[in-house]
């Protein structure tokens, strides 16, 4: 898009993995790109213990990002104890400050084969952590909306994120009666799918994947946030000021940072 930015309000990538293999870039050159775009705050998340840990090391060097202690389905082998073994040497990580959220974590059927008993064993080991911490997550789930919502409804959790959502207008629904909040990202800017209100929204990357219109093709970058408030300038009819404004400020609410 041509359009001028000219908002005079900050963005937060909600959902982006900076420290991600794909990158040739530095974390440096990458936030550096990023603030040139208008981005001050970055969440970056872990999708397994050692991406965790990863994550807890970049914000600790870095004062604008913020991390998420995740276990993804799709990394998760079923090894009860090799869990519980991951699970009690991340308890040191838990004290770092720079901690805003479980995530991701979730339910994902779609490329079979997978495991559903043990998906789920993993969802409620990591949603009771995040219960007992007092710490919002954000969900990844996928095609497995079925068994998601009775696990999520057996617990008691701070406002949450729904991340990347690209599923019915049923399950949307079902999302905003439970009071979640939605991450959108670069594929509403190419693909039709159902939206969640603005004031229910968050504004994320999921950086290096996903990359939004007009730079699909590339390695995603936490700066193309940019592009996805254009679009939703756009989307809800309203400036881009507002879209910052209302996205900011749910991301500082939900996460506090």
């Amino acid at each position: 898009m041509s359009r001028a930015w000219y908002t005079i309000c900050m963005l937060i990538d909600s959902h982006c993995h900076l420290i991600d293999s794909q990158y040739q870039n530095t974390v440096d050159e990458i936030i550096a790109h990023a603030k040139s775009r208008g981005v001050e705050k970055y969440i970056t998340i872990g999708t397994s213990p050692a991406s965790s840990a990863d994550a807890c090391a970049c914000a600790e060097k870095y004062p604008d990002v913020f991390w998420t202690y995740g276990y993804h389905p799709n990394e998760y082998d079923g090894d009860k104890m090799q869990l519980e073994k991951d699970l009690a040497a991340a308890k040191p990580l838990f004290v770092s400050k720079k901690l805003v959220g479980i995530g991701e974590i979730g339910l994902d059927y779609h490329f079979p084969p997978f495991d559903k008993t043990a998906q789920i064993y993993l969802l409620e080991h990591m949603l009771q952590i995040a219960q007992d911490q007092k710490l919002p997550v954000s969900f990844h789930v996928r095609d497995a909306f079925d068994d998601f919502w009775p696990i999520f409804d057996n617990f008691h959790l701070p406002k949450s994120v729904l991340h990347s959502v690209s599923d019915s207008e049923q399950n949307l629904a079902e999302g905003l009666r439970r009071d979640l909040f939605f991450g959108v990202n670069g594929l509403s800017t190419f693909a039709k799918i159902p939206h969640a209100p603005l004031d229910r929204i968050l504004l994320e990357t999921d950086a290096p994947y996903l990359t939004p219109k007009p730079f699909r093709g590339t390695i995603n970058m936490p700066g193309y946030i940019k592009e996805i408030a254009e679009w939703a300038s756009e989307y809800y009819k309203t400036s881009l000021d507002q879209v910052a404004e209302i996205t900011t400020a749910n991301v500082e609410h939900i996460f506090k940072v």
